[in-house]
């Protein structure tokens, strides 16, 4: 005898809830009450059905995640000497981390004694990333004199991005890169090429910008580095992402799926087996506040949430006072622990691709996608990445979603806790001043410029 779990309850279509919601509102007005009208130019409902799905574009969305389970756990390390560093990541490896990022930027790597620096850490075990600012061929040829098994990790510089901030690109950084990618061949898990959403991300982008811009920015790689000498499929082998999480909670989750889509329908276009995007996501600092500086602890949690669900690769959790001072061993335990304790306490790694099936998140998925794509397009038509930031398209429009999040803050129809509603202004030891902007009067466009939307509410 079969048994229906829920045969005892009729079908219910949409109607039936929207007229049952507007009964609830009691005259209130259904589309300023429960729709969103997104940053990004779209309207969201509060309640979607299978058959608001498009079976089609589902089935593509799905296939474009993640295929295995779990991510890293990926600190920031900084570079003080050989054995201090090495102390350091050895000591943060028995605490529960996967992978870790060397800050190597204000260093002359020709100063360090890589074995010493890397005594006891085997990089086919222990994925390594490096911020080298630039110095990306002179750390391979030092990795490659004493590590003769393939290596796993990568390069976290981003010279496009470098260059939408300081207007400063060399003119052999492609072929270097190209170089660089050749010489690392034999390590298929150690990637070359580094697509940073940050620089879009850190001065106002919204999430339809930041992944349009980033694949423009990823698209630019391609190119270039084929016109180097490198194949397409050398180039999408070593490429990988690394994306900035806000604390649009669903909207983020959206975004980390959507670009894994959009990324395999790039590649498509290229005419090659697409291949699954290697993502690595950081908790933003775009939203972090250096008064009640303890709410930073809730955003990177939401954040890191955000992240997982969406199925990134790696996740590196900024400390919560790295706004004002620099991270004690206290907050760097804290931001280490959000991640163990989403593994061992929220099993988020126990599922692949947990937000698939909600109709809500995968018609979000589907109009973030679509809105991306249609902005990335206006890039190409304007002639890439390059070319729309020399006419100032890229920065005119991050600029204006910027300023409409300052004035939604300060008129109070955005909250942001701990800023501009719930706010205790705690006394903290050390504020940092603000980034002075960039100026490079040898180039004749704007400069991208990272901010804090909190600094506005510090004054």
């Amino acid at each position: 005898m079969s048994f229906s779990l829920f045969s005892e309850f009729s079908p219910s279509d949409k109607n039936a809830w929207v007229q049952q919601a507007l009964k609830d509102l009691k005259g209130k007005d259904y589309d300023k009450t429960l729709l969103w009208n997104t940053p990004e130019g779209f309207v969201v409902e509060p309640y979607y059905t299978d058959q608001e799905l498009q079976e089609t574009q589902l089935t593509g969305l799905q296939a474009a995640q993640q295929k295995k389970l779990g991510w890293l756990n990926q600190p920031v390390v900084v570079y003080e000497s050989e054995r201090a560093t090495n102390a350091a990541m050895l000591a943060v490896l028995q605490k529960g981390v996967d992978a870790l990022t060397l800050d190597l930027r204000n260093t002359d790597l020709y100063t360090i004694e890589f074995t010493k620096l890397l005594y006891g850490i085997k990089l086919s075990d222990t994925p390594l990333f490096f911020q080298t600012n630039g110095q990306n061929a002179a750390l391979i040829r030092a990795l490659q004199t004493f590590i003769a098994y393939q290596m796993k990790g990568g390069l976290a510089d981003d010279g496009l991005a470098t260059w939408m901030t300081t207007g400063q690109l060399s003119e052999t950084y492609f072929a270097e890169l190209a170089a660089v990618a050749i010489a690392t061949k034999a390590s298929p898990s150690f990637k070359t090429i580094c697509v940073s959403s940050h620089v879009f991300h850190n001065a106002g982008a919204n999430a339809a910008q930041e992944l349009a811009f980033a694949l423009a920015s990823a698209v630019t790689y391609a190119d270039k580095l084929t016109d180097a000498g490198l194949d397409p499929d050398a180039v999408f082998s070593k490429l990988y992402f690394s994306v900035s999480v806000g604390t649009n909670y669903f909207m983020e989750i959206a975004k980390l799926r959507a670009l894994r889509f959009l990324w395999q329908r790039v590649q498509m276009g290229w005419g090659i087996e697409p291949k699954i995007a290697y993502v690595h996501a950081q908790t933003s600092t775009f939203y972090d506040a250096a008064i009640t500086p303890n709410t930073n602890l809730l955003r990177a949690t939401t954040e890191a949430m955000s992240a997982v669900i969406g199925g990134c690769d790696a996740l590196t959790v900024h400390a919560y006072d790295a706004t004002f001072r620099t991270p004690d061993e206290f907050s760097e335990r804290i931001a280490r622990n959000i991640s163990i304790l989403l593994k061992e306490e929220s099993y988020l790694d126990r599922t692949l691709d947990p937000a698939a099936g909600s109709y809500f998140l995968e018609n979000l998925t589907q109009q973030l996608a679509e809105a991306a794509w249609s902005l990335f397009l206006e890039v190409e038509e304007k002639g890439g990445l390059l070319a729309a930031f020399e006419q100032n398209f890229i920065q005119n429009k991050i600029e204006q979603n910027a300023t409409e999040i300052i004035a939604a803050l300060q008129q109070g129809t955005r909250v942001m806790v701990g800023v501009n509603k719930f706010r205790v202004d705690e006394e903290v030891p050390v504020k940092y001043a603000p980034t002075p902007e960039t100026v490079n009067e040898a180039v004749s466009f704007k400069l991208l410029h990272p901010q804090r939307i909190a600094q506005t509410f510090e004054r």
